[in-house]
């Protein structure tokens, strides 16, 4: 025999036999034959009763119906001309209708994760929220509990406390109000600019595009920095990883990129995981000072918040980069950094029980970056054209590039930027190792005036390293391994650069063809950079021609090569 299913009535007055049937009649065609109710006195519900059977609950109090009302209204479009009409309309035409709503109950809770048993039909990756009011995100699903991520503090989650469904999926405010805002990883404003408001949400976690809605990376996002886009060029819908241990300039990468996408319809996103407070408020305060925070959006889970919100920071800004690529628009997004990411995700499958695999790291941790990147795309022309280029930022330990973390992200990214901490110290910044960085999309996303001007830069700078290494402990040189030691030198000079000063395309394209045609060879090592910043300079003032051709055209032709040279070498002779 079965046992019986109990179904318990509370209210605060005791019904009677007449809405006993009716109640016993609902039950029998929802749950079957064998039901036994029993009413509990409660004289906190007015007007009305609340029906539990199992987790399923019926709330038909009258504060039920007003949260039915009020839900109802909540759909009505703010932005609608007539809203009160609208208003009217809906509370005339509006009846409380018998829904279940499943009701579970915190067993244990502690460092942002709450066991939560009685929710059956919940769903992986839907909100559930306390009666407190506070949100959680469904992380794990056992047999007989769930487990939550806490979005905010858990103090007043105590044991017992009731925990309501929502039946939805993790969502985030997109919309052209965010540019120039600083966000939290639920999109709520911490800027202090006042809150934001829009009618639109996008999925936190969402499937990344098709193939076919795909097409290949052609166009250049450019960094300003010469190593990088003359070597390594980034394209737009491109994942090019920037890797390298602490302290080493990757976030300066980032930020310079940020800077030299001012006036190129980019929409930028920088993504702050486990970062210090401070070091956000400098890195908002230098983009603002350079004009870029206009179309910038900050997206910030600091260190002192919950591994929770450090989580869902990274799925969260790409949502938002998600709704300006489905317009048209071009994205650039940073991630800093997926190892704190990792890190976090760690925590909490721990903190939820799961066994840990290497590195104490969960198996499903290459799964969780890949699942993120691969939602950076360039969309195809029916799909509107837009594109969401990623750069992920990986911390090393000791330049070890083939532990767990900087492995898995490698295989998913589309190149990387490896920085030396060697070079970084030795004073050459950016500190980027010409051989162990890599751009798969190569020179499909490099405009041909760069592409043609640095040629032979890579092989240069190669037979410069092997050259040095082999004549370090050599005292006798010839005047042709001279020559080439010097000349490589001064290619390094010209690659470092300062931080907030990137290079325009011609400035790029100048600097290469003096440099590669060893028109500076006879100037001293230190003198270099400031020579190179001069012919710049005199080209600018009196060949503006040259510039200009370069950067509409975006072709390096050899009559332009030419005048280059030959505005060069009047520089140098004038300053003899």
């Amino acid at each position: 025999m079965n046992d019986k299913i109990i179904a318990t009535l509370r209210s605060d007055q005791q019904p009677s036999s007449v809405q006993k049937d009716k109640i016993l009649t609902f039950l029998n065609k929802k749950y079957g034959e064998n039901i036994e109710l029993i009413w509990e006195k409660d004289d906190e519900i007015s007007h009305g009763f609340i029906l539990q059977v199992g987790a399923d609950v019926y709330d038909w109090s009258m504060i039920g119906k007003i949260n039915q009302l009020r839900s109802s209204l909540e759909k009505v479009s703010i932005d609608s001309d007539n809203y009160v009409s609208l208003i009217k309309e809906n509370v005339k035409n509006w009846n409380p209708e018998v829904n279940s709503m499943e009701i579970g109950y915190v067993e244990e809770t502690g460092d942002g994760i709450a066991i939560v048993s009685g929710l059956k039909s919940v769903n992986y990756g839907e909100i559930v929220y306390f009666e407190n009011g506070q949100k959680a995100l469904v992380q794990d699903i056992q047999s007989e509990d769930i487990g939550c991520m806490i979005f905010g503090k858990d103090d007043e989650i105590l044991e017992g406390t009731k925990v309501y469904r929502t039946g939805k999926t993790a969502g985030i405010p997109v919309g052209n109000m965010m540019l120039g805002r600083v966000v939290n990883a639920l999109g709520e404003s911490i800027d202090g600019l006042g809150d934001l408001k829009s009618d639109e949400y996008y999925p936190i976690e969402k499937p990344a595009p098709e193939i076919l809605d795909r097409k290949s990376v052609d166009r250049p996002l450019e960094t300003g920095l010469l190593s990088i886009d003359s070597m390594f060029p980034i394209g737009r819908g491109q994942r090019e990883l920037i890797i390298g241990d602490r302290q080493t300039g990757k976030t300066a990468i980032a930020m310079d990129t940020i800077v030299n996408q001012k006036g190129k319809n980019v929409i930028c996103i920088y993504v702050a995981i486990g970062q210090k407070a401070s070091s956000i408020a400098q890195i908002t305060e230098n983009l603002k000072k350079r004009g870029a925070l206009d179309y910038t959006i900050i997206v910030a889970a600091t260190a002192s918040q919950s591994s929770s919100m450090q989580y869902i920071a990274p799925y969260s800004g790409t949502a938002i980069a998600e709704y300006f690529m489905d317009h048209g628009k071009d994205v650039l997004i940073v991630y800093d950094d997926l190892s704190k990411h990792a890190i976090a995700y760690r925590t909490i499958s721990l903190l939820l029980g799961r066994s840990p695999g290497r590195e104490a790291y969960p198996g499903d941790v290459f799964y969780l970056h890949s699942r993120l990147l691969e939602r950076s795309a360039q969309l195809s022309d029916e799909r509107g054209g837009g594109s969401i280029t990623a750069l992920p930022i990986v911390e090393t330990q000791a330049g070890d590039i083939s532990s767990y973390i900087p492995t898995n992200v490698i295989s998913i990214t589309d190149g990387q930027i490896f920085l030396e901490s060697d070079l970084f110290f030795s004073g050459q910044r950016p500190a980027v190792n010409v051989g162990l960085s890599v751009s798969r999309v190569g020179g499909a996303a490099q405009t041909k005036a760069v592409k043609k001007a640095a040629s032979t830069l890579r092989l240069e700078l190669a037979q410069y390293r092997e050259m040095e290494i082999f004549t370090q402990f050599s005292s006798d040189l010839d005047e042709t391994t001279k020559n080439q030691l010097k000349f490589g030198k001064g290619l390094m000079q010209l690659l470092k650069q300062n931080q907030y000063s990137p290079l325009s395309q011609s400035e790029q394209v100048i600097t290469l063809v003096v440099a590669l045609n060893k028109m500076l060879l006879n100037v001293e090592e230190k003198d270099v950079k400031s020579t190179m910043y001069g012919i710049i300079s005199y080209i600018k003032n009196h060949k503006p021609a040259i510039i200009e051709e370069i950067e509409l055209k975006n072709v390096l032709s050899d009559n332009v090569k030419e005048q280059i040279i030959l505005s060069a070498g009047e520089y140098l002779e004038a300053r003899k």
